[in-house]
């Protein structure tokens, strides 16, 4: 019996490899579709068909078997929809994603600028005080103050002698994202708002894995606002809205001050400025030419009670509007926050090394 083997290559791929690869795309397609699982696998098709992203080994409907097999998607009254399981798989993906085009996995928790009873040691040392745990003494420092005082020799160990570790006190974080919904959110062939999701749904997989004590909601805002669960975050879709950033901050307080955390945070996602505000009232005012005072002296309003509330608002802008640029400075100004200009490439980048990077300063700095 003759067999023909093709030739092995460094950047061959193993069919778990091929899999894993597919399913992820999957993901993605799933997030981009609003969760149509028949529109993802025919978007799949479209790809196979161009790309020959199938062959012999998988092919679509061995992929679809194996998303059954897996839990991902399930048949419901003759449709393919997602499950618990394949929304969690999302957001995995999502996760995984923007960590692996990170250069440089950020490091740390939520660390304050104050020493104590934490568990992270920081490399300075301090004399041993009543009540240290023994696990956190520096031995080098301990007997290097022996060996100076007495000498190898005479070796007598001293309670002035001990040296410990200082520690980083660790705080819980509450976070609400704010997803811009309006409708230039897809318009001009630029589709801002699936980048948008996969950001929304990589941060809820890394708090539930890495910070499960940390509080997060997420705030959808178009001509209003309005909190979505973590589970609806795949098959948001945006709408005919205007921009209300007034009412999605408002919600946003609302909700930090029911956390009751000391942390609180703001991470707004958006692509326009203000463009829409409720009147006294309850009516929506709206105008999506320029500046409107009337709209931005309200938003500004918000940003100046976030700051007093100690919220620190983080805007991340996935367009260069001048307008929105104009109003985002002098919103950064009235709530001492930050603002960022993103592209979709790396917004996920952003928000995730800004969530968990190292701080020495005050988590509400500036205040």
């Amino acid at each position: 019996m003759r067999f023909e083997y093709s030739q092995w290559r460094p950047d061959s791929t193993t069919d778990e490899q091929q899999l894993e690869s597919l399913l992820s795309l999957f993901s993605y397609l799933a997030v981009k579709t609003s969760g149509d699982v028949a529109e993802a696998l025919e978007w799949l098709r479209r790809l196979a068909d161009r790309y020959g992203v199938f062959d012999e080994n998988l092919t679509i409907e061995e992929l679809i078997r194996r998303l059954k097999d897996l839990g991902i998607i399930e048949e419901v009254d003759g449709m393919n929809v997602l499950t618990t399981r394949g929304i969690q798989k999302i957001r995995q993906d999502a996760l995984r994603h923007i960590f692996s085009n990170l250069k440089k996995a950020p490091g740390g928790t939520h660390e304050t600028p104050h020493t104590g009873d934490g568990v992270d040691r920081l490399s300075e040392t301090r004399s041993w005080m009543f009540g240290d745990l023994a696990t956190n003494i520096d031995l080098t420092s301990t007997l290097s103050n022996v060996f100076r005082r007495d000498g190898i020799d005479n070796f007598s160990l001293k309670e002035e002698d001990l040296e410990v570790y200082e520690t980083e006190h660790l705080s819980s974080c509450a976070t609400v994202l704010m997803l811009d919904i309006s409708h230039s959110m897809i318009l001009y062939g630029e589709d801002r708002i699936t980048p948008a999701k996969q950001v929304a749904l990589a941060l809820a997989e890394l708090i539930r894995v890495k910070f499960p004590k940390d509080y997060l909601a997420c705030v959808v805002f178009g001509d209003e606002a309005k909190v979505v669960s973590l589970a609806e975050l795949p098959f948001l879709n945006v709408g005919p809205f205007h921009t209300n950033t007034r009412a999605g901050l408002q919600l946003a307080r609302q909700l930090l001050r029911r956390a009751g955390n000391v942390n609180k945070q703001i991470f707004m996602i958006t692509d326009g400025k203000p463009s829409a505000i409720f009147d006294g009232a309850g009516r929506i005012y709206k105008n999506p030419f320029g500046l409107d005072q009337r709209i931005v002296n309200k938003t500004l309003d918000e940003a100046v009670q976030c700051r007093r509330e100690k919220i620190t608002v983080s805007t991340f802008m996935v367009a260069q509007d001048p307008y929105l640029v104009d109003f985002v400075e002098e919103f950064t100004k009235a709530n001492q926050g930050r603002a960022y200009f993103s592209s979709l490439n790396n917004l996920g980048e952003f928000i995730l090394v800004d969530y968990l990077k190292n701080r020495r300063t005050k988590f509400n700095a500036g205040r």
